[in-house]
């Protein structure tokens, strides 16, 4: 039988940073999807595996020779209110492994039963979730956005029980690190100094080691973690995803988005969309996301206070300056990307006042004309750099002020004209980075309602299919660009637990 290639380092850490715990049994384990692409990049040879075997091994059945199965214990802000235990309430981590390019990958099992950190909760996951976090962070994954990534998803055959009985599954996700921000509130806040280092170090080491090289290693890690999270919630905002639960415990060191719970693409544009049904004060809407960022960041900044230098004052000193980066870090990744997806690049890099003018003004209109997020700048990537009858397409988005949208394409075509990029240039850029299809609310939802409902996974297949090209038109597949009808549309998303 095959063996998992377990190289795992998590375990060494010690007691302290875990629990030993083993997957609770479910009773009639159904594989519904593996991912074979995902596998091979991981080294794991399974293409001769039965899909029985697949679904004993990712239901947690069936434990693989050379795991280690342990939940992670951390703690962390939630909703700005500090928690000092969290921990994996229903996720096992089973080892971790080396890919084909030297990339680690941990591999962890969610919805596996109950652990130590369960508190009150059952450790399961109805099936609806699984199949979301399955699609969303693959869907991710394919538009470019840091991600964990989802290898397997399993029918359990149990009942979970949440406002009403629904069935259950298990995802196997993977991940760079699963080590969050508040991993190390957990030793910090609990003046833990020597596993707040042990922890440090052992992120360096494992997913970081160019720095250990750096003056101050503690420092550089700080820096680094700063850089990935700009990046990646400028990413975020370039795509209009909300990610819903944006708390410390939910933010991930390595800077891969983590923890689809309540999470969504806007359909038609609003900067202070919300749709989390637990978020009722908007903490974690669409435009607050950079600012939160930055909150957690600080909050990692005072673990890292601890142990950047002895003397408390002069490790504020060292770190303030490293925070302050953040805001120009994100604006320059926010900036570069939206001016990709309007097609003013090349000049616009160093001179971008036209450029960012164009865009804020663009934003507002689609504010104003609730226009969708996604097909405005798919159509907008598809026009010409002189009139004609394709406007259209981009003006219909636009209903409630089409003279301004009109005006706003005149302007933008005299920046295009400055800026003297060949055409077919121009809108191959631009249609590398405006998606046509992504993972919309109501047909993740309508997957979900066929497999919960009738036990009928092709709707959740084909859409995983579709999304796998998200920049590419597909024939046959409109129905998949097209918003939400008003009786389709989801306003609220729920977490798992």
């Amino acid at each position: 039988m095959f063996r998992f290639p377990f190289n795992n380092q998590y375990v060494t850490l010690g007691e302290g940073f875990f629990s030993r715990t083993q997957p609770t049994p479910v009773s009639e384990p159904v594989l519904i999807r593996f991912n074979h692409e995902l596998a091979e990049q991981m080294n794991l040879d399974l293409d001769g595996t039965s899909p029985d075997q697949l679904g004993l091994w990712f239901s947690g059945n069936d434990i693989p020779e050379g795991a280690e199965p342990l939940s992670m214990v951390y703690a962390g802000h939630q909703f700005g209110f500090y928690t000092p235990q969290l921990g994996d309430g229903r996720a096992i981590l089973l080892g971790d492994v080396m890919g084909q390019d030297g990339q680690n990958f941990e591999i962890q099992l969610k919805g596996s039963g109950r652990t130590v950190y369960s508190r009150n909760g059952d450790g399961r996951s109805p099936l609806g979730p699984v199949l979301r976090e399955y699609l969303v962070s693959e869907a991710m994954y394919r538009l470019g956005v840091p991600t964990t990534r989802a290898l397997a998803a399993v029918a359990t055959g149990d009942p979970v029980y949440r406002e009403v009985v629904l069935p259950g599954g298990v995802l196997t996700r993977v991940a760079s690190s699963f080590v969050r921000v508040g991993t190390f509130e957990f030793h910090a806040r609990h003046s833990d100094q020597e596993g707040l280092t042990k922890l440090a170090d052992y992120v360096i080491g494992r997913n970081f080691p160019e720095l250990s090289e750096s003056e101050n290693p503690y420092r550089a890690l700080l820096e680094e973690v700063i850089k990935r999270q700009a990046s990646l919630i400028a990413k975020w905002m370039q795509y209009g995803f909300i990610h819903g639960v944006m708390n410390t415990d939910n933010m991930s060191i390595v800077g891969e988005t983590i923890d689809y719970g309540p999470c969504a693409f806007m359909d038609s544009f609003s900067i202070n969309k919300v749709f989390s049904s637990i978020d009722q004060q908007g903490r974690y809407a669409y435009s607050n996301q950079p600012g939160i960022a930055l909150w957690n960041l600080a909050r990692f900044a005072e673990c890292l206070a601890l142990i950047v230098n002895p003397n408390l004052d002069a490790a504020i000193e060292e770190i303030r300056p490293e925070l302050e980066k953040f805001n120009s870090l994100y604006e320059k990744a926010w900036v570069s990307g939206m001016q990709a997806k309007v097609g003013l690049i090349g000049v616009y890099q160093n001179s971008k006042s036209l450029a960012n003018s164009l865009i804020e003004e663009l934003l507002s209109l689609m504010q104003e004309c609730c226009s969708d997020f996604t097909i405005s700048f798919t159509e907008l990537s598809r026009l010409s750099d002189q009139a004609d009858k394709q406007d259209q397409s981009f003006l219909r988005q636009f209903t409630s002020n089409q003279l301004a949208a009109q005006k706003w394409l005149e302007k933008w075509r005299e920046a295009l004209a400055i800026q003297g990029m060949d055409q077919n240039e121009r809108q191959s850029q631009m249609q590398n980075v405006n998606p046509i299809y992504i993972p919309r609310n109501h047909l993740i939802e309508e997957s979900i309602r066929s497999a919960e409902d009738d036990r009928d996974f092709s709707k959740f297949h084909e859409l995983h299919e579709v999304l796998k090209t998200p920049f590419a038109e597909q024939v046959g597949k409109k129905r998949y660009q097209k918003p939400p009808n008003p009786e389709q549309e989801v306003k609220q998303t729920f977490c798992g637990t």
